[in-house]
This record gives C-alpha cells, sequence and structure tokens, in this order.
C-alpha cells in the first residue's frame, strides 16, 4: 500500500532535507524552492509512477473544484468513447489498463465507465463546501487505486479525443494552437493513430507525459496548468504556463517539477498571496 499524495509537509524544511550539498544543482534547486514558498507554506509529495502529471493535475483541479466543468455536463460525454470508435477503426488497439486484448464492445463500454466514473467523482467533490471535508475526500479517493487509475483512464482518453479534434480542424484550416503543430510534428505521432500507439498507450505503464503532452492534457481538460520547474530557476521558463496563452475563464492548479519528468504539488497559499 503506497500513499498517492502524502501529508503536508513545510516547503523550506522538505527543501533543506532534499537539497543540503553546495552543488551549484542544490544551490538552484534551494533559490527555486524559496521563490515557491513566497506563495504556497506547504509541500504535498506525489507518488512517483508514470501517472505522476495526472494524479498531480487531478488532485489539484479535484482539491478546488467548486463546480462541475462545462464539457463534463454535456449530454453526449459518456458517448465519446462509441462516437470515437465508430468513426476510427484504429482506436480498437487502445490499451486498456492491465487488460491487454479486449474486443471492441468491451473497450467502448469499459471507457464510459471510466468517464461516468470521472463525472461522478468530479461532481461530488465539487458539491462539498467545507474546505476540510473536500480535501478529505479528495485524500480519500487517491487511496482507492482502482478508482484512481481508472481516472487516469479516462483522461488519457479525453486526450485522444482532443488530439483527434485538434488534428481535424488543422487539416480543415482551422486555427489551432501551437502546440498542436509540435505534437505532430513528432516522427512518432504525425496523426492520432500514431499518439495512440507510441505515446498514449504507454503512458502510466513505461513513460509519463512529455512537454508537449502537457499541453494536451490542459486542453483536455480546459484547466491552466501552471508548473514551477525549479531546475529552470532565473530563467524565463522558471514558471511555465501550459497552454502559454490560456483562456481568462480556465481555472489554474499549481505544480513543481524538478526535472520535467516527476511532480509535486504547492499546497496553502500563503495569505497575502490571496489577498
Amino acid at each position: 500500500y503506497k500513499l498517492s499524495v502524502s501529508p503536508e509537509m513545510d516547503i523550506m524544511e522538505y527543501c533543506r532535507k532534499e537539497w543540503r550539498g553546495n552543488t551549484p544543482v542544490a544551490k538552484t534547486m534551494r533559490k527555486g524552492y524559496e521563490a515557491v514558498a513566497q506563495k504556497f507554506a506547504c509541500i504535498r509529495r506525489i507518488r512517483g509512477d508514470n501517472y505522476c502529471a495526472f494524479r498531480a493535475t487531478l488532485f489539484q483541479a479535484l482539491s478546488q473544484a467548486t463546480q462541475l466543468p462545462s464539457w463534463l455536463q454535456s449530454e453526449d460525454f459518456t458517448m465519446l468513447p462509441e462516437n470515437l470508435l465508430n468513426k476510427y477503426d484504429w482506436i480498437k488497439q487502445w490499451q486498456l489498463k492491465q487488460k491487454p486484448g479486449n474486443k471492441m464492445g468491451e473497450i467502448s463500454d469499459e471507457i464510459k465507465e471510466y468517464l461516468i466514473l470521472l463525472r461522478k467523482k468530479w461532481k461530488n467533490i465539487s458539491e462539498i463546501k467545507d474546505p476540510i471535508e473536500k480535501q478529505e475526500a479528495c485524500d480519500k479517493l487517491f487511496k482507492n487505486e482502482e478508482e484512481e487509475y481508472s481516472l487516469y483512464e479516462a483522461l488519457k482518453f479525453l486526450m485522444l479525443n482532443t488530439a483527434i479534434e485538434l488534428y481535424n480542424d488543422d487539416k480543415n484550416g482551422k486555427r489551432v494552437p501551437v502546440f498542436s503543430w509540435l505534437l505532430f510534428a513528432r516522427d512518432t505521432s504525425s496523426n492520432p493513430c500514431q499518439l495512440m500507439h507510441n505515446h498514449l498507450n504507454h503512458i502510466g505503464h513505461s513513460g509519463g507525459l512529455e512537454q508537449v503532452e502537457m499541453f494536451l492534457l490542459a486542453y483536455a481538460l480546459q484547466y491552466t496548468i501552471q508548473v514551477y520547474r525549479l531546475y529552470k530557476y532565473s530563467t524565463d521558463e522558471f514558471i511555465t504556463l501550459y497552454p502559454n496563452d490560456p483562456e481568462e475563464d480556465w481555472p489554474v492548479v499549481t505544480l513543481i517539477t524538478e526535472d520535467d519528468r516527476h511532480y509535486n504539488i504547492p499546497v496553502r497559499m500563503c495569505q497575502e498571496t490571496m489577498l
């Protein structure tokens, strides 16, 4: 039994414990953590498997959710798997978590269940008014491995859906965000089918999210993901936004990374920052 999201710890105490030496890297990290500590009092460590970007983003989104996002409310949200499978035969090769070799009908039903679970959890948690109770509900959800991993499968499928929309928009001459060109400019993902085979199917198994996929996740959730990239301290990339030109009405979640591979979360915004 592993904790998915560890309890809060003072951010500077954590930094002192992790970065003791006098190497240039340790000094940069300490400076980075000091800057984060101007805004946030504590850090919560995120369990380090290949799902940590999903885990950190979703935990933060649910922790501050006060309503169900509009895309989760739409009538046809749970029909997505069926609709996409009718159009794109190759989605049959979607890699379900630890269930290889599923037949088409099963894949569609399975993903539909994950999407229904995502909507249900988001709705329940967003309706909790008391902040302590809300936090407890999030902690509880992220201790239930079966549900937690089902939610990540839902997120992955939403990323695929978003990628298909962006790809088609670009082909039809519509304006698409710059990251979408970068996503499909990779040799390994020149179209959504390749993206699924070479990237999305591997997330959580043999790899995490690459930078360009952080943009895709942000678009799929319609959230701005703000990341303190500590090793980039004192450069323009120290605080990176995915997407970098976010829609004004998108909520913001904040993560911390030391290396663009593993993500933790800052919590407890300092009082003066909130005012």
